[in-house]
């Protein structure tokens, strides 16, 4: 569990007084944990105290009313590995199998793209009920992962089933979830995201508008599986933390190149999703240019090819992706890009699809592999491309 992102939902059952317990034993796991408090929990368990435990804030409103900052439930559920929901109770339950959000947690689970897991707890008449045992079972047909309530006494001083699974076994559970979830534990991955700078001078330079979003979800992503990643970046705002990850920030091509050829040897698979500008200015000036005249003849001199160099340097063992942006006849510009370079994969996408290319949150692509057997892909958020880019290597090599 050493570096995995758990989200925990807490909701209003006696079962929340064991809460804390839980954390500690996730946190010597070495896993990060952020907490969603529903209102309703607050009565069980203080906030105060998750918030130590856990080293994180908590979440309870959807916006902060002291300071007016919005607690934003898309981001949380994209930013776990997992999203646990203990104690689990039969009214929040029932808001899940429904589709309520009338809180944050709820909200959160309507839009995490994460894997869900519950803990349930109630009276045994309560978990026995026929509502409550049809919401489970459709619950796992939403493929929502649960964790079956335990026999033992319970808070109305009955015994049966129906109280929360203990910690401990919470903790089971979640280790051979990601057990299960490690397809690339062992391999190191190379990723080059982002675009280039090629300085002009002291303050201007050439580049692209590549966000780098692509990159960073596909390292995302094989961090998810178990991978150590080296990301080579240029300039951008996406952040990514993990402790598989190295991230080595550039500018220029000549930067991200003498990276990739430091680290390509030691790596089993080159993901190589960035935009690197194919020319530099021939001189770059020593102070800002001055506008003069009514022309500015620049000299441009072509720059290395990073990912042809990974292609000329690649082993029997390892495997190259790389990423083909085009404006026309994009298919038979990447087979030709997919040959030329030596590539095993290629994934092409063209600014003739709306929705797709630099600076949306969104991306629409087909992958050719070396015998030019293409797959298509729906237009899909970015993460989501990345899920599909990373599952399709790990079907295909």
């Amino acid at each position: 569990m050493k570096g995995k992102r758990i989200l925990l939902g807490i909701t209003g059952g006696i079962a929340a007084y064991k809460i804390a317990f839980l954390i500690r034993l996730i946190k010597k796991k070495e896993a990060e944990v952020r907490c969603i408090m529903t209102p309703a929990s607050c009565d069980f368990i203080s906030p105060l105290t998750i918030a130590t435990l856990s080293e994180n804030p908590v979440l309870i409103d959807f916006w902060n009313q002291k300071d007016g900052t919005w607690s934003n439930h898309v981001e949380l559920g994209a930013w776990a590995d997992v999203f646990l929901i203990a104690p689990l109770t039969a009214n929040t339950m029932a808001k899940l199998v429904h589709g309520q959000s009338d809180n944050l947690l709820t909200a959160t689970y309507l839009s995490a793209t994460c894997p869900v897991m519950i803990a349930p707890a109630m009276d045994l008449d309560m978990y026995a009920h026929p509502a409550t045992l049809r919401n489970i079972a459709q619950l796992e047909s939403d493929h929502v992962h649960v964790i079956p309530a335990e026999f033992g006494e319970l808070a109305s001083g009955l015994v049966g089933k129906g109280r929360m699974a203990e910690p401990e076994h919470i903790v089971d559970h979640l280790i051979h979830f990601f057990k299960q979830d490690s397809l690339f534990e062992g391999t190191t991955v190379l990723i080059t995201a982002g675009p280039t700078y090629e300085k002009l001078d002291p303050v201007r330079f050439i580049g692209n508008h590549s966000s780098g979003k692509m990159g960073f979800n596909i390292a995302d992503q094989f961090l998810k599986q178990g991978a150590q990643v080296i990301l080579v970046t240029g300039p951008t705002k996406e952040t990514l933390h993990h402790p598989n990850l190295k991230r080595f920030d550039v500018e220029s091509a000549q930067e991200m190149l003498e990276l990739v050829q430091k680290y390509w040897k030691q790596c089993q698979i080159g993901v190589f999703s960035a935009a690197v500008s194919d020319y530099r200015p021939a001189e770059k000036a020593d102070q800002k240019i001055k506008k003069s005249d009514d022309e500015l003849i620049l000299r441009l001199i072509k720059n290395p090819d990073i990912l042809a160099w990974a292609g000329e340097n690649k082993s029997k063992d390892q495997v190259l992706m790389g990423f083909a942006l085009e404006t026309n006849r994009a298919e038979e510009h990447a087979k030709g890009k997919l040959k030329k370079k030596n590539l095993d994969f290629i994934v092409v996408n063209t600014l003739e699809d709306q929705g797709a290319g630099f600076g949306v949150d969104t991306n629409r692509i087909k992958i050719i592999d070396k015998n030019n057997n293409l797959t298509s892909f729906e237009l899909k958020s970015k993460r989501e491309v990345a899920q599909d880019i990373v599952q399709y290597l790990n079907e295909s090599i």
